[in-house]
């Protein structure tokens, strides 16, 4: 049936936020104890599904990776470009003032 709207046309598709939220699809093979574990997983509700449990998995360690390479940027710059002595110094003083200025009988 034609789209008044669009001289005969069919309708336009809303493509912008498909594309933004689009996944893909992999396949993997993961031995079967792998799968015992993420079935059980998923029936103590720790994940509402395999899938999902796989996703925060990657995601997990995509973000360790992305964590240890930025780390080992920083040791790099710092190796290159140490820290002075004064800049050690005003940076205990600043650490000893707001652990002085913490109201800790707050906390105790």
């Amino acid at each position: 049936m034609p789209n008044d709207d669009n001289d005969g046309l069919p309708p336009r598709r809303m493509t912008s936020r498909y594309a933004r939220g689009m996944t893909t699809q992999i396949a993997v093979k993961l031995s079967a104890e792998l799968v015992d574990e993420l079935d059980r997983l998923v029936e103590e509700g720790a994940f509402d599904s395999r899938s999902q449990a796989v996703r925060r998995g990657l995601e997990a360690l995509v973000t360790a990776h992305r964590g240890g390479e930025l780390d080992r940027r920083y040791r790099e710059a710092f190796s290159r470009l140490p820290e002075t002595d004064e800049e050690m110094a005003e940076a205990t003083r600043l650490a000893v003032d707001a652990i002085q200025d913490e109201p800790w009988e707050r906390w105790w």
